[in-house]
Order: C-alpha cells, then structure tokens, then sequence
C-alpha cells in the first residue's frame, strides 16, 4: 500500500508530537514540523523510525509565508505532494479580561491562528484537490465554544478556526478533500502539567469520565479522521474533553 504524506505543525511536543506518533503506526509517513526545538524534533524522528515507522523533521515558522511555501516544495521535491495536513501549531495569545486587553493584544492572536491554518492549508488543498483526495483536521479547543475568564482572545480565534474549517468542508469536498475541527478540554502535557493539583481535581469532578484528556486521546481523534475510510466525515466539531463539554 502507498504510504500518505502527513504534516503535522507544530508536531514535536505534546499532542502534535503524540499525533505524529499514531499516524506513523498507522502507516504514514510523518513530517514533523517545528520552529526552534531541534533536538527534540529529531529524537522524535529517532524514536519514530526506530519504531519501524517514517518520520522526519522540517522547520519552518507557519506564520511566515516563504518558509510554508519552501517548507511544502522541500517536502514535495523529495516525497511527494501532502496528502494529510495537522494544523496544531500553538500561538501565544495574551490571556487578560476583556476591558483590560488591547485590540493589537486581541489580534495577534486572531491573526496567528489564522495566518497559519490558511497558508498551510491552501499549499496542502492545491496539490490534494490536483490528486482527488485529502485531509485536513484543524486543532481547535473546547474554549471555542465554552468560554473561560481571560481566554478571548484564544476562544475567539479558535472560534475563527471552527468556522473556517467547515467554509473548507464546503468548497473542497467536491474534491475529495474532507475538513475537520478536533477541539480538545484540558489535555496533560508538559504546558498544564504543573497546573494546581486543586484544579485538576476540579476539572475531573466535572467531567462525565472522570479523568482529563491525554495527548494519546487526542491523536486517536485525529487519527481516525484521516483515515481513506472517513471520506463521508467533513464539517464537523470533534469535542475531545470526556464529556466536560456537551453541546
């Protein structure tokens, strides 16, 4: 069987790096895509291919449009043309109340968020669009939907993310191509695992399974998304959170 192309931004950590991981036991072969953690993008290179996967890591900021477009033609030159894309890439965002934050604080985030999933996304549509098939899973959050104090800026972009990936649905599924929203809760990974004991417990108190996400959790989602046999499954808002969020 001809193995996909998959891309995975921001793949080196936490739940990109979990997820390159299970679409390379699933027989993909994997780009891994960082902006300044070199070493541990290749360890997870190292650690893939000892596995008898195949992995590799390409740096690139999806922010900048030179290094997506040489990022995809490095890609294409040596492997061929995307045929899954992960959009993961973490923005930072200014996490303030409302009345307290700066329209310039507000759309960096927007901004980022943004940028990135179309530049990206629009490499990876044209070839897939040319080969009649593709995949494209945005990692968005359940804040997109359930607001939290502080979280605007964050929630409103993911928002923007949530409606972009069905306006691609739409378009692109004449193609072949199918578009979907992974929208984690709480995960632990190293960013939240030094969060307060207390607040774990809390999250997990209102949560229907009783235990907060893994980054594993996540990438079974993805996975499952990107698979010839979800070709029917475009459009959709996948919550990965145990049921804290209902809609």
């Amino acid at each position: 069987m001809t193995k996909k192309n998959a891309l995975v931004t921001g793949g080196a950590r936490g739940i990109g790096a979990a997820i390159a991981k299970e679409l390379a036991k699933r027989g993909n072969r994997v780009f891994i895509n960082f902006v300044n953690s070199t070493t541990i993008a290749n360890e997870l290179v190292e650690e893939i291919n000892f596995s008898g996967g195949e992995a590799y890591s390409i740096q690139a900021d999806v922010r900048e449009d030179s290094q997506v477009s040489e990022m995809f033609r490095k890609i294409e030159k040596d492997h061929g043309a995307i045929d899954i894309l992960v959009s993961n890439a973490n923005m930072s965002f200014t996490q303030k109340p409302f009345l307290e934050q700066s329209w310039d604080e507000f759309s960096q985030k927007l901004n980022d968020e943004l940028h990135a999933s179309y530049i990206t996304a629009k490499h990876a549509a044209k070839s897939m669009k040319e080969n009649g098939y593709g995949r494209l899973v945005f990692i968005s959050s359940t804040l997109s939907e359930s607001p939290a104090p502080s979280f605007i800026a964050h929630g409103t972009a993911k928002g923007a993310l949530d409606s972009f990936s069905k306006y691609l649905a739409q378009e692109l599924g004449p193609f072949g191509i199918t578009s979907n929203i992974v929208a984690p809760g709480l995960v632990l990974t190293d960013a939240t695992k030094q969060a307060p004991e207390e607040f774990k417990e809390f999250i997990k108190s209102m949560t229907p399974t009783n235990r907060i996400a893994t980054p594993k959790d996540v990438a079974n989602t993805v996975a499952f998304l990107t698979e010839e046999s979800t070709s029917h499954i475009t459009g959709t808002y996948t919550p990965v959170c145990g049921g804290a969020y209902l809609p």
